[in-house]
């Protein structure tokens, strides 16, 4: 992307920025009590006792960034374990799935044991606290212990929890329904899985020859595409895959709760399997209302990343075009200073908008550093092309928070934003915990964290005729929470 912009341009994006945000119900009494006893709680030293209080019980539209395997909590993969009939070994904290192993466990006395159950863990008082500290970040900044770099313990979380991860899911997505509920947030459109691929050694061999072609390379996907699509194994583990969803998703939607599902391939692996499962997951995309789009995750600084990036920005606008109406959410610039060389901050945004087609952009971080930043900025506003705001992820992992959070520039600019919770579940943390960090640090004004939660649900990718049925949902709960907010305020001692 080449377009370059002026200071004045720039300047008068900034100044029209507020109409790009997504419109509530019009003002009420209730609505302008609300808005001033939120602004007392931002004045001055923010109350953050009282924004947590406000902020639970305002409504939340959805969860646009939201992971489901990370967003389950340790306590509830620990129960899974007698559920699928493992342990965990309290030497590693790693689970044992063999069940001949496990048996074999079973059959020591207690006090020989290695791999407990999951009583035996939460009986096991050491046990468990060091298992949270390796399946979560809990303690990770209020203990003694030497810890491990932050953004390594986050990712490996996965690989401690993951054989419990892949089961339970009607179990797990419950647990993520009943969560959501009860802090006011009436949609979720998580990562659910990946999705199927398979592994061609020869593409593996010869997919970057004509990386720098744009037709060649059309024409080797192309190619590939084929393969796959006569490839009946191939097809039938898509079928299968969709039917997982289907069969996790019964019983989770209701007058209350919504809940829609993406798609997801890895980052981090050989080409071809990356290929092929973007293909299952744009086809399944097209075979299910339930699946609602198509993402990439993993570490984006890793040398595989970093190094096949490009490579896969071009998969991902090759099957855009086969697969125009598929929706796609992209990881992209999640990165910070120090974590890769400083020339490799600069197009990540970039590609994944121009290249790949985003049509929502997860985190980007790193465009403070982007070449073409302005006209990101540009194009994100006039394409009406949202940013998803994961403050305590962000914080966590890369350390970017407060004013070296790029979220003041897109705000500035009139990039519409929503705010999400990325892994909640090994970050320990809620959407409504986001509003407060949002809210205390940047001080927007009530008209703006309204217009935050009903993005949510206006940037959702779902049929308009479901945006306006949850519009109409949120417009309920507002009026009965500004109510409530008002009625407290009234009776509220002053001192």
């Amino acid at each position: 992307m080449t377009t370059k912009l002026t200071g004045s341009l720039l300047l008068a994006l900034a100044v029209a920025a507020a109409p790009a945000l997504a419109k509530g119900p019009a003002s009420t009494a209730n609505e302008t009590a609300t808005a001033r006893h939120y602004a007392s709680l931002i004045a001055g030293e923010p109350k953050t006792a009282e924004l947590t209080l406000f902020f639970t019980r305002m409504p939340k539209g959805g969860d646009l960034h939201h992971h489901y395997s990370g967003s389950v909590y340790a306590e509830s993969y620990v129960d899974f374990l007698d559920m699928q009939g493992y342990c965990v070994d309290k030497r590693t904290y790693r689970i044992e799935t063999n069940k001949d192993n496990v048996a074999a466990e079973r059959a020591k006395p207690a006090k020989e044991r290695n791999c407990l159950s999951t009583a035996e863990v939460y009986a096991d008082d050491h046990t468990w606290r060091e298992l949270l500290q390796r399946w979560s970040n809990k303690d990770f900044g209020n203990h003694g212990a030497l810890n491990p770099p932050p953004d390594r313990l986050f990712f490996q979380t996965f690989g401690f929890f993951g054989p419990v991860s892949n089961a339970n899911f009607r179990e797990g997505l419950q647990e993520l329904k009943q969560r959501a509920i009860l802090e006011n947030v009436g949609y979720i459109e998580t990562m659910f899985k990946m999705s199927p691929f398979v592994v061609n050694k020869e593409f593996d061999k010869q997919a970057w020859a004509n990386v720098g072609d744009d037709k060649a390379f059309d024409a080797q996907m192309g190619a590939w595409l084929a393969v796959l699509e006569q490839d009946a194994a191939f097809g039938k583990q898509t079928e299968d895959f969709v039917t997982k969803i289907h069969e996790a998703a019964e019983g989770i939607d209701d007058e209350r709760f919504t809940m829609r599902y993406q798609t997801y391939v890895l980052r981090l692996l050989d080409p071809s399997q990356v290929f092929s499962s973007m293909v299952s997951g744009f086809k399944a995309a097209t075979m299910s209302d339930k699946i609602v789009g198509v993402n990439i995750v993993g570490q984006e600084s890793t040398m595989v990343s970093m190094r096949d990036y490009t490579l896969h920005m071009k998969m991902f606008r090759f099957l855009k075009s086969r697969y125009p109406d598929v929706k796609v959410a992209m990881h992209a610039g999640e990165l910070a200073l120090g974590d890769v060389p400083p020339e490799s901050l600069t197009f990540h945004i970039d590609q994944a908008l121009v290249m790949a087609g985003a049509n929502r952009i997860g985190h980007g971080i790193d465009l403070a550093h982007e070449t073409n930043a302005p006209a990101i900025l540009a194009k994100m506003r006039k394409d009406d092309i949202p940013v998803e705001i994961n403050l305590t992820s962000n914080a966590f992992i890369n350390g970017i928070e407060g004013a070296n959070h790029p979220v003041t520039i897109y705000r500035k600019y009139g990039v519409p934003y929503v705010i999400s919770t990325d892994d909640a579940g090994v970050t320990r943390h809620t959407l409504s915990n986001e509003y407060v960090l949002f809210a205390s640090r940047y001080k927007p004004d009530y008209a703006e964290m309204k217009r935050t939660s009903y993005n949510s649900i206006k940037y959702a990718f779902l049929p308009a005729a479901e945006k306006a049925r949850l519009t109409r949902q949120l417009d309920e709960r507002f009026a009965r929470f500004e109510a409530d907010v008002a009625g407290m305020a009234a009776k509220a001692v002053r001192k």
